[in-house]
C-alpha cells in the first residue's frame, strides 16, 4: 500500500521533536530533533534482522512502525499516531520536516490522538492498547545469570557448573541459571547437543540441587543453512511466491532461513523440542530472533505473517506451560503484546559503548540505552521490560553508566559475567542490581 499524507503539523523547527518506535526489539527507538533523520541499517542483512524487513525507511526523516509522535515544540499538543490494529496489521508511519511543518504519512490505517507530552501520550496509548489486546498484568520476573556475554557461543557445561558454584559461594540472589546460545548442535537443531554439553537433564539436576532453576535460549523460527532441519525438511522452510526460501539474514557464518510456523511438520517439531526441554525441568525460556516467524512469505495454511507469528508463539507457550516464564527477544514489538511475560526492548549490550559499525541496532551500550529509555513506558503495561544484561567486569567500557541504566529502567535483572572475572565493584554492583528489583508496575 502506498504512503498517503494523513496530517501536517505546524512546528517550531528549532524545538520540535519526533518519537519513532522501531519494529522489533533491536530496532532503535527514541526521540529525535524534527530536522534529523533516524537510524538506518549499515549492512544489507541488518534490514531483515534488526529493522522492518521489506520496508526500508525514507531517505530523510522518520519511520515509526505502528507508533510515532510529534511534539511541535511551540507549546501545542503532542500528536500521537498509532496503527489502528497494531497486532494483525501494523502500519508504517513516516514523518519529515518540510517548510516549518512536519508532514505525516502512513501506508495503512492509523488513529490520531492529542496529549500534553510524548511520555504521557505513550503511557495513555499503552494502557488502552494493552486492554484492547487483552494483555494480562505482568508477572514478576525472576533474577537470572546468563552465559552469553562472557562465553558467547563457546559456552560449555563446565562453564555453567563453575558459575553455579560461584553463585552459591557468593550467595548472589539469582533465581535462574540460563544457558544461552551454544548448547545446541546447530541453529535450528534443537533436539541434539553441541559437543560442549553432555546432558541437559544432568545439568538441570545440579542447578536444582543448588537451589536454582534452569533457563535456556532457543531461536525457534530460525534455521541455519548448515542445520539438519533445513537439509532434511526443505518443505518446512518459509518460501516466497517464486518458491525460494525467504532470506532471514546472515549470522553464525551462514545464511539463515525462516520456518513456516503454520506447517504441521514445523508445529510438531517445535512442540517436541519445547516439550522435551520442559520435561528436563527447564521453566525459563528465552526465545530469540523470533522476527523470523513474522517474515513475509507463502505459508502452508495461507495465514498472514503476523497471524502466523502469533500462532507460533502461542504454540510454544502451550508446550512449556502457563507456569513457565517466557522472554521474547528479536521480536516484533506491538504484535507480541499479550504473548510473553518479558520482552527485550533494546539492542544487545556490548563491552563497548559505541556500536562497531555505527548502527544503533547493533550491539553497544549506546544502542541498548536509547531504546531502553525510549520503551520504558512499556514496562508494567505490556510485560516486564528487559534492557539486557548487567555486565560489570573491569573490561566493560563505561560500566558504571550502564549499571545506572539498568538500575533506573531494568525490569528483568540478569547478570552475564563470569563471576570469577568480577572485581569488588563489579561483584557488589551485580549484587545490588539483583537485589533491588522493581515490581512489574509502570515506571513513573
Amino acid at each position: 500500500m502506498p504512503f498517503e499524507t494523513i496530517d501536517e503539523v505546524p512546528v517550531d523547527p528549532a524545538r520540535a521533536r519526533v518519537y519513532e518506535h522501531g519494529w522489533q526489539s533491536w530496532s532503535p527507538t527514541t526521540t529525535y530533533p524534527a530536522d534529523a533523520t533516524s537510524w538506518r541499517p549499515v549492512r544489507p542483512p541488518t534490514q531483515v534482522m534488526s529493522y522492518r524487513p521489506g520496508r526500508p525507511g525514507p531517505e530523510r526523516g522518520f519511520q515509526g512502525e505502528g507508533l510515532l509522535a510529534v511534539d511541535p515544540g511551540d507549546g501545542g499538543a503532542v500528536r500521537l499516531y498509532a496503527a489502528g490494529d497494531g497486532v494483525g496489521e501494523v502500519a508504517s508511519i513516516r514523518a519529515s520536516l518540510v517548510d516549518g511543518r512536519v508532514r505525516v504519512s502512513a501506508d495503512g490505517p492509523v488513529e490520531q490522538s492529542s496529549h500534553g507530552s510524548i511520555e504521557g501520550g505513550l503511557a495513555a496509548w499503552g494502557d488502552a492498547f494493552a486492554r484492547t489486546v487483552g494483555a494480562a498484568p505482568p508477572r514478576p520476573a525472576p533474577t537470572v545469570w546468563c552465559s552469553w556475554y562472557h562465553y558467547f557461543t563457546e559456552v560449555t557445561e563446565a562453564d555453567v557448573d563453575e558459575n553455579l558454584g560461584a553463585l552459591v559461594a557468593h550467595d548472589l540472589p539469582v533465581d535462574v541459571v540460563q544457558v544461552d546460545d551454544g548448547w545446541q548442535s546447530e541453529i535450528g537443531d534443537w533436539l541434539t547437543l553441541s559437543g560442549r554439553f553432555a546432558s541437559l537433564s544432568g545439568l538441570v539436576g545440579r542447578v536444582r540441587d543448588a537451589g536454582r532453576r534452569t533457563g535456556i535460549w532457543v531461536a525457534p523460527f530460525l534455521v541455519s543453512q548448515r542445520s539438519e532441519t533445513a537439509r532434511e525438511h526443505p518443505d518446512w522452510l518459509l518460501r516466497d511466491a517464486a518458491g525460494d526460501p525467504v532470506d532471514a539474514g546472515f549470522n553464525w557464518d551462514a545464511p539463515l532461513y525462516a520456518l513456516d510456523a503454520t506447517h504441521p511438520g514445523v508445529r510438531g517439531y517445535l512442540t517436541e523440542a519445547f516439550t522435551r526441554l520442559r520435561g528436563y525441568g527447564i521453566d525459563y525460556f528465552k526465545i530469540d530472533f523470533i522476527y523470523a516467524g513474522a517474515l513475509d512469505g507463502v505459508r502452508h495454511d495461507g495465514s498472514a505473517p503476523l497471524e502466523a507469528y502469533r500462532s507460533g508463539v502461542r504454540l510454544i507457550r502451550e508446550a512449556i506451560g502457563a507456569e513457565s516464564y517466557l522472554l521474547g527477544c528479536g521480536a516484533p514489538i506491538l504484535p507480541s503484546v499479550g504473548l510473553v511475560d518479558a520482552m527485550r526492548v533494546s539492542a544487545d549490550v556490548a563491552p563497548t559503548y559505541e556500536p562497531a559499525d555505527g548502527d544503533a541496532s547493533q550491539p553497544s551500550q549506546y544502542g541498548a540505552t536509547i531504546s531502553t529509555v525510549g520503551r520504558a513506558w512499556q514496562h508494567g503495561r505490556f510485560w516486564v521490560n528487559d534492557p539486557d544484561c548487567v555486565v560489570a567486569r573491569p573490561q566493560i567500557e563505561r560500566r558504571a553508566e550502564w549499571a545506572e541504566v539498568v538500575a533506573r529502567y531494568g525490569g528483568l535483572r540478569a547478570s552475564s559475567d563470569r563471576i570469577a572475572a568480577l572485581d569488588d565493584w563489579g561483584l557488589e554492583t551485580t549484587r545490588r542490581l539483583l537485589t533491588e528489583v522493581p515490581p512489574p508496575t509502570p515506571f513513573s
